[in-house]
């Protein structure tokens, strides 16, 4: 009972840590997955490094934005941080 009542702040204060911090972050990154597994060709879209372009071609991973007219670039599925709307 003792051992009990020692550990209950360290369960309560992991409890809470989890619901405001791991939670969300698990959230937010499975919505990112779907917007990632989403992606056809013709959406717009923004690279995490601020580059944005619309999607020409997709093979598996590799992705074949268009970012000027004819100007095109190939990056990796991961590297797409949003989906504009078009």
């Amino acid at each position: 009972m003792e051992a009990l009542q020692q550990f209950l702040p360290l369960i309560i204060i992991f409890g809470i840590f989890y619901f405001i911090l791991i939670r969300p972050q698990q959230q937010k990154q499975k919505k990112h997955k779907l917007m990632l597994d989403s992606m056809q060709k013709g959406d717009k879209v923004i690279t995490i490094g601020g580059i944005y372009g619309i999607i020409k071609d997709i093979k598996g991973d590799t992705l074949t934005l268009e970012i000027a007219k004819d100007v095109v670039i190939n990056t990796t599925r991961n590297a797409i941080g949003v989906k504009r709307e078009k």
